[in-house]
C-alpha cells in the first residue's frame, strides 16, 4: 500500500512537471519573462545545465551529465529505502516521499532528454531574486520540510506509537 501512495504521487508530480515544462518550452521564449504579479513573480523561461542554484553549471557536460544522472539514482535507491521504513498510517510522510521522488524523475527527465533542466518559475523582491525553479524543484523542496518538520517535531514511542 505504501509503495503504491508513493508511486501514484510520484507520476502525478512528473506528469505536472513535465507538461509545465513542454508549456513553457512551446509558449515561452528563452529568457523571456512575463510578469504574472509584477515585482514579485515573473514566468521566466531559463534551461539549468547545473544543479541547484545552478551548482556546476560551467562544468564540462562530459562530467557534469554523468555527475547528476548517478547523484538522481543514488536519491531514487534512497527513497525507495526510506519508503520501506515509513509505516503505512504515516501517510504524510509517504506523500513528502513521493513528491520528492516525483521531482527526481522529473528532472531526471528533462537530464536524459536535453542535458539540461527547464526552470520557469522567477520570484523576486525589490531586486532581490531567488533562482528560477519549476514544479518538479517545488514538489522536491516542499517534501523536503515536510521531512524536516516530522523529524524535528514527531517522536514514536518504544511501541510504535507516535507521540
Amino acid at each position: 500500500m505504501r509503495y503504491r501512495l508513493v508511486l501514484v504521487v510520484a507520476t502525478v508530480v512528473v506528469l505536472l512537471d513535465q507538461v509545465t515544462k513542454w508549456y513553457v518550452r512551446q509558449t515561452v521564449g528563452l529568457y523571456e519573462s512575463i510578469p504574472v504579479i509584477d515585482s514579485l513573480f515573473h514566468i521566466t523561461h531559463v534551461r539549468n545545465s547545473g544543479g541547484a542554484f545552478s551548482l556546476f553549471a560551467g562544468t564540462n557536460p562530459v562530467y557534469r551529465l554523468p555527475f547528476f544522472l548517478g547523484v538522481a539514482v543514488v536519491a531514487i535507491v534512497a527513497l525507495l529505502y526510506f519508503v520501506s521504513k515509513v509505516e503505512p498510517r504515516q501517510w504524510l510522510l509517504l506523500l513528502a516521499l513521493g513528491g520528492i521522488l516525483g521531482g527526481a524523475l522529473g528532472n531526471l527527465t528533462d537530464r536524459i532528454i536535453s542535458g539540461e533542466v527547464t526552470d520557469f518559475l522567477d520570484v523576486h523582491w525589490h531586486g532581490y531574486y531567488w533562482p528560477a525553479f519549476n514544479v518538479a524543484d517545488s514538489f522536491i523542496s516542499t517534501g523536503m520540510v515536510i521531512l524536516l518538520v516530522h523529524s524535528l517535531l514527531v517522536r514514536e514511542e518504544p511501541g510504535g506509537k507516535l507521540l
